[in-house]
């Protein structure tokens, strides 16, 4: 698996995650999944990604989009 395929699974289960906290927890979980689109959306234009660097310091093999 390389860090791209990584980062999309890490933020696919973020989402899910936040959508079951808005639910089940508090409305007010759904700032979590507007961070998580602003992180997308930034990591877009930038290259830049938190989560990539943690899986790339985990040793997960580069992949084309985080370098």
């Amino acid at each position: 698996m390389s860090i791209d395929a990584a980062v999309l699974r890490f933020a696919g289960v973020m989402v899910l995650l936040s959508v079951v906290l808005t639910t089940y927890v508090s409305p007010l979980f759904v700032w979590f999944t507007v961070f998580i689109g602003l992180n997308l959306l930034q990591s877009s234009f930038t290259g830049f990604c938190p989560a990539a660097r943690v899986f790339r310091a985990m040793g997960i093999r580069k992949g084309c989009a985080f370098e």
